[in-house]
């Protein structure tokens, strides 16, 4: 993709303002061969020359303006020796002028104002042009005083609107952004409120479920058939609720979250090749277990999972040079599981631990467990968390 004019301009500042002081040795080239030879200067190359050299600072205005400035203020001599005044030299004041204050703040613009066109006075005292072009000096200051005022009043106007335009930009990015975050904001709202009511349809259907399964365990010997239609009924409920919890499911997923995959979620059997996988890795890995859980609720078995997966993957990321331990004991009701590693642990700060971890300590607490997370004793850190755990259908 090839860059427009503008741009190329932006992005190549002292090639762009080179090829525009060629342009004022052009223009006066140009004006030079409309004017009657007798105007013209006894020797062409050498006015031509100091032309070039009166237009030099022009080529330096936006990479360098102070030393463009100097410079200018310096070929000021050239009328008061040569008694030559290239034309090129008071369009190269101009310009000046102009960048400067549209560039640079107020208080920098003026100085440089004055510093260029107080030499310009001076000079029009000392050594006012001679011969078919010679004016008065009061003429000459009025004259340049007009121009270096219309030059710097111009360059102001531009910088105050490029002020003002950057002001409108960064306005309507603010504008926009809190838009779209309101936006969010009432789809978030809506979805919640959606949410909400699927919960109760939801709650709803379940507890007659239950109702039904009551009664038809009730009657099942006495009334065959009537227990036969109730379930039959919660046949027929729990289709409606199964949609409706994934109904309630799509709503409460944001744009951000990849929609569910047909892949079983993980739980206390995939803890081993979890272990083997982060071995591979590069952190030494050792697994315990101690007492064999029966069957649990499928919830604490991903909780148990997740917490080992997020306390291993912090060890690989922060531990460096260590091994790890993971233990899993079941004992008194409770299962518990401990991460240890021999590493240095997360950086200190607020937040060392994570949003991980905390994401975890709300699942533990999901499910009446605690999580406790911190430095060892000797250094590297640990993850224990300990979970009140009841057999699949032991309660039922």
């Amino acid at each position: 993709m090839t860059d427009g004019p503008a741009r190329w301009w932006q992005r190549r500042p002292l090639a762009g303002d080179a090829l525009f002081a060629a342009a004022l040795v052009l223009l006066e080239v140009a004006f030079l061969l409309l004017t009657p030879p007798e105007f013209w200067p006894g020797r062409m190359p050498g006015a031509l020359a100091w032309s070039l050299l009166a237009a030099a600072p022009v080529a330096l205005r936006r990479v360098a303006p102070w030393t463009a400035v100097g410079l200018a203020v310096a070929t000021l001599m050239l009328p008061v020796l040569l008694k030559l005044a290239p034309g090129t030299q008071g369009l190269a004041f101009m310009v000046l002028t102009y960048t400067m204050a549209a560039r640079r703040p107020a208080r920098q613009a003026a100085l440089a104002a004055v510093l260029l066109w107080v030499p310009v006075g001076v000079a029009n005292l000392v050594a006012p042009p001679e011969g078919v072009l010679a004016v008065g000096p009061g003429y000459l200051l009025l004259n340049n005083l007009l121009i270096a005022l219309l030059s710097y009043a111009v360059g102001r106007a531009v910088q105050a609107r490029r002020t003002s335009v950057r002001a409108l930009r960064e306005r309507a990015r603010v504008a926009e952004e809190n838009q779209r975050s309101l936006a969010e904001q009432a789809v978030a709202d809506e979805r919640r409120r959606i949410a909400r009511e699927l919960h109760d349809v939801v709650a709803h259907h379940v507890s007659v479920m239950g109702v039904l399964a009551t009664g038809a365990r009730r009657v099942l010997r006495r009334d065959p058939d009537a227990a036969d239609e109730a379930i039959a009924t919660i046949e027929d409920t729990s289709r409606v609720t199964l949609r409706e919890m994934r109904r309630l499911l799509d709503v409460l997923r944001t744009d951000a979250e990849p929609a569910a995959d047909l892949t079983p979620q993980p739980g206390l059997a995939g803890i081993e090749a979890l272990v083997e996988q982060v071995r591979e890795a590069g952190l030494p890995v050792t697994l315990h277990v101690e007492g064999m859980p029966g069957p649990v609720e499928e919830g604490v078995s991903l909780t148990v999972y997740r917490i080992v997966q997020e306390a291993l993957t912090n060890a690989l990321k922060h531990a460096g040079e260590a091994t790890a331990e993971v233990r899993l004991t079941v004992a008194d009701g409770c299962l518990t599981v401990e991460v240890t590693d021999t590493g240095r642990g997360p950086g200190p700060g607020p937040d060392r631990i994570g949003h991980g971890l905390v994401g975890m300590r709300e699942r533990v607490g999901l499910y009446g467990g605690t999580l406790r997370t911190g430095p060892r004793p000797g250094g590297g850190f640990r993850v224990s968390a300990r979970i009140p755990v009841e057999s699949v259908g032991a309660a039922a």
